[in-house]
């Protein structure tokens, strides 16, 4: 017989307790090292060139995030690599867990309902993760100022901070992949291998099957306009990635020179040679499909978990 009162009863309880638990796990305490060492370094690193190379730039401290130097990454496509597998340590575990140490039918048994009990673990993930990178944008921010002396403008704090948000919707999806692994799969190695399946076949696969796709679709006799066509359906088929969606929202924010991810017309290398940076606004409005297709993502594989755990037996 279900419980009278709403379903969300509890749900504060398992955000703190879940909060508390991540912040101070030991496996945090890695991730956290791991993230800060190399975005030090990556920062560094990327200071120095940009002393050597960079003159009167306006966004300065904006080429921290994509400029390199040998042996380091840019910091950005750092951040789309280890984010994912931050959220995945995130997430992996989050329901099996509690079926292996036999503690779900317990805490089901107070008044904490399913809604409460999925709802706050993934609060509980996406905060930490959000408290992860807004420490790790203070300390880029902090850097910059100190290694090239350089106060940010309105329009970078804009840029960084909304790169920010993309960031954290792109580790959201990846975060509650790894929960529907948890909830589809009762052992945790199981579901942390999965998860990471789904991740190397999109990072490392996706741009190979998009392009095959593409040639697939043009074998078929179907005339979309020769090479620009196929270019076109290749892309098409690579935003179903959540990495390229995020490559190309970080493009665009990170890169106000960017007036296009797609074809480019006239008019807008016009723009380009004449130098002008499009405008913040202007770039939100370039990606903003993106950033609804990563929300998406999140509300519909959270939507599937929801619908499983729903379904499940829990008794012990």
């Amino acid at each position: 017989m279900r419980r009278k009162g709403s379903p969300w009863t509890g749900l504060g309880t398992v955000l703190l307790k879940e909060t508390a638990d991540h912040l101070t796990s030991a496996r945090m305490r890695f991730l956290e090292i791991l993230v800060f060492l190399a975005a030090i370094g990556a920062v560094y690193a990327a200071s120095q060139r940009i002393r050597q190379t960079t003159g009167q730039d306006p966004f300065v401290l904006l080429r921290l995030y994509t400029t390199a130097q040998e042996p380091f990454m840019p910091l950005v496509t750092f951040l789309g690599l280890l984010v994912p597998l931050v959220a995945i340590a995130l997430g992996f575990d989050a329901i099996n867990t509690e079926h292996a140490r036999r503690t779900l039918s317990r805490i089901l048994a107070q008044p904490i309902y399913r809604d409460a009990l999925l709802m706050g673990k993934l609060l509980a993930a996406l905060l930490t993760l959000g408290l992860l990178l807004l420490s790790l944008w203070l300390l880029i921010a902090g850097l910059g100022i100190v290694l090239l002396g350089v106060p940010p403008s309105g329009e970078e704090i804009l840029r960084s901070l909304a790169f920010l948000l993309a960031t954290l919707a792109y580790g959201g999806v990846w975060l509650t992949l790894a929960m529907m692994c948890s909830v589809l799969f009762r052992q945790p190695a199981t579901s942390a291998l999965a998860a990471l399946a789904i991740w190397l076949i999109f990072t490392v696969f996706w741009p190979i099957l998009s392009g095959l796709g593409a040639q697939a679709i043009l074998s078929y006799g179907l005339e979309l306009g020769g090479a620009a066509g196929q270019s076109a359906i290749e892309q098409t088929i690579g935003r179903l990635s959540p990495n390229m969606l995020y490559g190309e929202v970080t493009l665009a924010l990170l890169s106000p020179e960017v007036r296009s991810l797609g074809p480019i017309f006239l008019s807008q290398l016009e723009g380009a040679l004449l130098g002008a940076p499009l405008p913040f606004g202007q770039s939100i409005l370039l990606v903003w499909p993106h950033l609804t297709g990563l929300v998406s993502a999140v509300v519909l594989l959270f939507t599937g978990a929801y619908l499983i755990f729903q379904r499940q037996e829990v008794r012990a």
